[in-house]
Parts: C-alpha cells; sequence; structure tokens
C-alpha cells in the first residue's frame, strides 16, 4: 500500500512538471544555423529580380534577414511554391516551437534555397506573418525558378 502511494505521487510529480515543461515552450534549445544539404536548385534565370524589403515595417524579420546575410546565407533566391510544404519541414525539422513566437526562417520556404540550408529564429507572429504576407505578395505574378533578390531597406 505505501509502494503504491509513493509510486502514485512520483507519477503526479512528473506529470506536473510535464504539463509546466509543456506549457511554457520546453527546454531552450539552440537553434541550428546553417544547416547544408545538398538538393538542385530550379531556375528558370541567371539575373534575379529585385525586391526591397521595408525593415521599417517588419524590424525583426528585417534584422534576421541581415544576421543570415552576415553569416553567408545568400540573398537571392528561387522561387519553389511547389515546394514551401517540404522546405519549410526541412528547414525547421530540428528547431524546437517556442510558445509565443514563430519560427522564421531564411531564405524563405518559397525559396528553394532553404531546403539547402536555412537560418532560423525566432520572431513575433505578427512581424513574421506580416513580412511573409509582404514578401508573397510582391512576388504573386512571378513563375516558380525566377530568382530574387532580397534588398533589406
Amino acid at each position: 500500500m505505501k509502494g503504491t502511494i509513493v509510486a502514485l505521487l512520483a507519477l503526479i510529480v512528473l506529470l506536473g512538471g510535464l504539463y509546466t515543461w509543456v506549457n511554457t515552450g520546453g527546454e531552450e534549445v539552440p537553434i541550428p544555423k546553417n544547416q547544408r544539404l545538398e538538393f538542385p536548385i530550379p531556375s528558370n534565370s541567371k539575373s534575379a529580380i529585385k525586391l526591397e524589403f521595408p525593415a521599417a515595417k517588419y524590424p525583426e524579420t528585417a534584422q534576421h534577414i541581415k544576421e543570415a546575410l552576415a553569416a553567408g546565407i545568400p540573398n537571392v533566391c528561387t522561387i519553389d511554391r511547389g515546394g514551401v510544404f517540404k522546405n519549410r519541414e526541412i528547414s525547421l525539422e530540428t528547431v524546437p516551437v517556442k510558445k509565443g513566437y514563430k519560427r522564421g526562417q531564411w531564405p524563405l520556404a518559397t525559396c528553394a534555397e532553404s531546403k539547402v540550408g536555412a537560418d532560423v529564429s525566432y520572431i513575433s507572429p505578427k512581424d513574421d506573418e506580416g513580412a511573409n504576407s509582404w514578401i508573397d505578395q510582391h512576388l504573386e505574378d512571378y513563375s516558380d525558378g525566377t530568382r530574387v533578390e532580397i534588398i533589406v531597406k
């Protein structure tokens, strides 16, 4: 009887700890940077269109892009809408979800290059979703394979 009570108390303590861990976003895990995998990048052009990204409107995303560029990730990406879900899965598979944040990636999942090594950063949902929407809106007239140079202004 005493052993059963001790086991029950231990189970309650473990479940309480698990509940707290899950509801606080889990353990802090460093975000892996610049993982490089080998995949072919489809492209229908050697030149790239230029897109000026508004840093003042989306400051967290702009800062993340600048940091990724400083780490050696290129600012030119190739549109690959057909691969967006697979690209996102590859880029984010080793980056844990953090409560209250989005996992912003550069290059974006819309870019073929994101599957060969994306830089991931925790960004507020408002900034991340707004920035992604802004970029998607500005690229909607371009087909897959189009190369885009992102310039942070």
